[in-house]
């Protein structure tokens, strides 16, 4: 255990205080890569930083044995760390995977071929991230270097789950993050032969955990921030203990729930206790999130394979009932933020286009999905309101 090595690119909040955290419990020396400076030298020149998990059952880690490296200006170094790692993750956010891929792609190239498969696990809050990455990885490579890929390096996907608010000014290295997490792994890449990631766990069929969480986690939390906006409040943990809100969240998750039982057959009473563990986590007191923020980029959030018409589009082709959706739908167009440019475009879109060709923009919906009318009374309803 004492010689596994990860490279993980990412050393934000989440990279410190989930990635990095599991993989240091794990036995794993981190090599953190990123590209800000300031946060790199921090990390080089500081023996151990703190994870402060608040909630229910708090605790505090100390995290060691870790490096930094800037992968802008040492990338010959960034490279030799990978090939000869262990394992390579990232929590970059998924327009960045394309700039992390050639440093990959470089070291995978250089890899021993007596070494065992790096494990590559891209940790970003999309859907079959690895995917991703391993693409832009073969853009990179030689036909003959890509087809020689999977003998030198495993791509599994992933489906990572916690809630790490804004720090606190002054919270320098040191982490505060929310007690709950869930690093999901697709085994089936791995062949019996996984990395040893103790807090991880490992599952032969992703797709089923990805959507419960973007179904569950994701709808549910920014569900709380658009209605928590309207009503005023200043913290998600504020906006869930409103009635009127807490119902709204609930009523959705009723609907996301059916959803999942049907399609992915998780027992009805797993998913309610899922469900309730998810309200529980955005009353936290304990992580500062506002609706602002958790509420950001309502456009992308409004896409056709997103936490709303991701679901509510399958519920209506089931003839199931999507009203709770349609409503925080209609909050989301109302969300409005100056200081968020997507919030901003969003205003200016309602007051310009025809509610038919705004659904149409927004949701990727065809005008005879069961949904889509749906969706375009609520649009005509928030334009009628402005």
């Amino acid at each position: 255990m004492a010689d596994l090595k990860a490279v993980h690119f990412g050393a934000g909040n989440i990279g410190r205080g989930f990635v990095g955290l599991i993989l240091h419990n794990a036995g794993y020396e981190v090599v953190f890569a990123d590209v800000n400076a300031e946060l790199i030298e921090a990390l080089a020149t500081t023996p151990s930083y703190q994870v402060h998990e608040v909630g229910f059952d708090s605790k505090t880690w100390m995290v060691d044995n870790y490096r930094a490296l800037n992968s802008a200006t040492h990338e010959a170094a960034v490279i030799a760390e990978i090939a000869t790692a262990d394992v390579v993750t990232t929590a970059v956010g998924p327009n960045i995977l394309r700039f992390v891929a050639p440093l990959i792609a470089a070291a995978i190239s250089k890899r021993d071929a007596q070494l065992a498969p790096l494990a590559v696990m891209a940790c970003e809050n999309a859907i079959n991230a690895t995917d991703l990455l391993r693409v832009e990885i073969e853009k990179t490579l030689t036909p003959d270097a890509a087809a020689g890929l999977a003998s030198l390096a495993v791509f599994a996907n992933t489906a990572v789950d916690r809630i790490v608010p804004n720090q606190a000014p002054g919270a320098g290295l040191d982490v505060t993050v929310e007690d709950f997490f869930e690093w999901v792994i697709e085994s089936t890449p791995f062949a019996g032969n996984a990395p040893a990631i103790a807090e991880a766990h490992f599952v032969a069929d992703l797709t089923p955990f990805i959507e419960r969480k973007l179904f569950t986690v994701n709808t549910g939390h920014a569900t709380t921030a658009y209605f928590g906006h309207l009503a005023g409040a200043a913290s998600l943990s504020e906006a869930i203990a409103l009635p009127d809100v807490f119902a709204a969240v609930g009523a959705v998750l009723a609907e996301t729930k059916q959803l999942l039982v049907a399609v992915h057959a998780f027992a009805p009473e797993e998913q309610e206790a899922y469900l309730q563990k998810n309200l529980k986590r955005f009353a936290n007191p304990a992580l500062p999130d506002t609706p602002e923020r958790v509420g950001r980029q309502p456009i992308r959030k409004l896409s056709r394979h997103e936490r709303f018409i991701g679901p509510a589009a399958q519920l209506a082709e089931r003839g199931l009932d999507t009203t709770a959706l349609l409503a925080a739908i209609g909050a989301a167009l109302r969300f409005d933020v100056p200081g968020d440019a997507q919030s901003v475009e969003l205003q200016a879109l309602l007051r310009s286009e025809t509610a038919g060709d705004l659904s149409r923009q927004l949701t990727g919906l065809d005008a005879s999905h069961p949904l889509f009318a749906r969706v375009e009374a609520v649009v005509a309803s928030v334009q009628d309101s402005l």
